[in-house]
């Protein structure tokens, strides 16, 4: 599976981990943790990623005003689970391999 490309069939959750397989074999400072009683990616302590399980799609933490931009952008939404939005995490919905690579990376560099 070359960067780039999208896997026909795929679920959220076998992107995600496969992602972060790659990325934990490159940065030891990411790790595997929980978040809300789901597994998720963290950065040391902070959170950094998880799939989300409603929606087939990815949730990540970014700056604020990078997750304000991606929406208004129509490339995600806000993460608002029991109606709270969190301001800098970002809900994708689309499965897009690449594209959750570059936000991935966003967001190792904002919360590492």
């Amino acid at each position: 599976m070359g960067e780039g490309t999208d896997r026909e069939g795929s679920t959220a959750e076998t992107v995600f981990w496969d992602l972060a397989a790659e990325l934990m074999g490159a940065d030891e400072r990411i790790v595997e943790g929980t978040i809300m009683s789901s597994r998720c990616l963290r950065v040391g302590k902070e959170f950094l990623a998880m799939p989300h399980h409603k929606t087939d799609g990815l949730v990540v933490k970014l700056p604020a005003g990078r997750v304000s931009e991606l929406i208004d952008a129509g490339q995600g939404e806000s993460f608002a689970p029991a109606g709270k939005v969190f301001k800098e995490w970002l809900a994708v919905t689309e499965i897009d391999e690449a594209n959750w690579r570059q936000l991935l990376r966003e967001g190792i560099a904002f919360v590492g």
